[in-house]
């Protein structure tokens, strides 16, 4: 575990930019003398004050409200101090720099990304999965991912990953007790029913990694690139599914120069829309650098829809597309402008039918879509989770398969049946944090805004 920093720390707590309200957030031990210092008076702890900000001179800096957390009954568990003024730019970075000069005095420094919320983790307020909701909260790009994230932020996944970690224990502290006693250990299973006890962790298990990789899809998203030659419909594809004017349609060639992007909202998931343009040979400079930023977001896309109109053909650019795509993403092939051909046209399995423009074969797409992310339309998860947390899940699942089938074989070695449950249990430990490595915990804490 890491070791925890007792200098005080200071931060503006709010976005960047314009506001009606701006926070400068200060934590560390015992802030009492630098708060007298700072604003010429005691606070009453847990007490909002309405008082003047004054800089060196007397003169104010700003007014407004004032609280005080004496720890550990704080967010960070430590004293915390939060200068509530207004939300100006210059206002603030003004706060901040006087919070600095009185600060000098008593070691208090500029926190570092996720520094108030790692002290929260390390001063045992949340836990890891918490800690990483909190942030995931304030990235959440839809409605269901917010009520996911907040519902993680209270704790119900570590509640369930706790409960599991402990009944591994509870079947552990058996194991372990019979190891005492060599000449019991065949009749172990069947005299603590050890088997049935493990098929009941293994089905908790699975619920939970279930409910966890619809949270991943929900956090994660996907990220779809519109992609093909010039004139396809791309463009009019993005606005379809967008449902606003975002790109520039025309029927001449290589109108869209640059990336559009866009997120929509799929039954509750994040999908990024990325309009890019055409692909051809082409002598324009500015189409070029285009062209070139398209392959660049092919090359980082989770789909790609690879769009032709009923009157080209797909093959001649899909060599190009397979070579230049990552491993893990999947060419979607699409077929737009159906409604301008006179003519029956069937798709395939591979190929789907639509018309940006009239409608036709959109929610088929979009249920398409859905299904490559992984979704379930039926399953919504309660809780927002990360690909360490499934992937911590599937190393859990994987160490209770061979515990089981270590205890189905005939002449049961019951140490190495042990050992399973402490790895799998060590992996759930992963997740909240209770056997962390501290890089671990410096990369996930890094990504965070500096304030939070």
């Amino acid at each position: 575990m890491a070791s925890l920093n007792q200098r005080p720390i200071v931060a503006i707590a709010t976005a960047p930019g314009r506001g009606g309200i701006g926070v400068v957030r200060v934590s560390g031990p015992h802030l009492g003398p630098f708060i007298y210092a700072l604003l010429g008076r005691a606070l009453e702890p847990r007490h909002a004050t309405y008082c003047r900000f004054p800089d060196a001179d007397g003169n104010a800096i700003d007014q407004g409200i004032a609280l005080y957390f004496v720890g550990p009954a704080s967010y960070t568990g430590e004293d915390v101090l939060e200068l509530q003024g207004h939300g100006g730019p210059a206002v603030l970075q003004q706060l901040l720099n006087r919070c600095l000069t009185v600060g000098a005095a008593f070691n208090i420094h500029i926190a570092s990304p996720g520094e108030f919320t790692l002290r929260a983790f390390l001063n045992d307020k949340i836990d890891l999965a918490q800690a990483e909701a909190i942030a995931d909260l304030i990235d959440a790009s839809s409605e269901a991912a917010a009520r996911a994230a907040a519902v993680s932020m209270t704790g119900s996944f570590s509640k369930c990953i706790n409960t599991l970690s402990a009944a591994i224990v509870n079947l552990r502290m058996l194991v372990e007790a019979t190891l005492d006693f060599p000449e019991e250990e065949i009749e172990f299973l069947e005299k603590y029913q050890a088997h049935a006890k493990l098929v009941v962790l293994q089905n908790e298990l699975a619920e939970i990694l279930s409910a966890s990789r619809q949270g991943v899809v929900l956090r994660e998203g996907l990220h779809v690139v519109l992609a093909g030659e010039p004139n396809v419909g791309k463009s009019s594809l993005l606005n379809a599914l967008s449902g606003q004017d975002l790109a520039i349609v025309t029927h001449i060639a290589g109108t869209t120069r640059d990336k559009v992007s866009q997120v929509i909202s799929l039954d509750g998931v994040p999908i990024t829309i990325t309009d890019t343009a055409g692909l051809r040979d082409t002598a324009d400079t500015i189409e070029a650098i285009g062209i070139e930023r398209t392959w660049a977001a092919i090359e980082q896309a989770d789909v790609i829809l690879h769009l032709s109109a009923v009157d080209t053909n797909h093959l001649t650019l899909d060599p190009y597309i397979q070579k230049r795509r990552s491993a893990k993403s999947i060419v979607l092939k699409v077929c737009n402008k159906v409604d301008l051909s006179n003519k029956l046209i069937n798709g395939s399995n591979d190929t789907l039918l639509i018309s940006a423009k009239t409608g036709q074969g959109l929610d088929a797409l979009r249920a398409k879509l859905l299904e490559l992310a992984g979704w379930n339309p039926g399953q919504e998860s309660p809780w927002l989770a990360r690909q360490r947390h499934v992937d911590a899940l599937i190393a859990a699942q994987q160490h209770l398969t061979q515990a089981s089938e270590y205890a189905l074989q005939k002449d049961l070695v019951l140490d190495l049946f042990a050992e399973e449950l402490r790895l799998a249990h060590t992996q759930l430990g992963l997740i909240t944090g209770q056997m962390t490595p501290d890089d671990l915990l410096g990369e996930i804490f890094s990504r965070f805004c500096i304030g939070k």
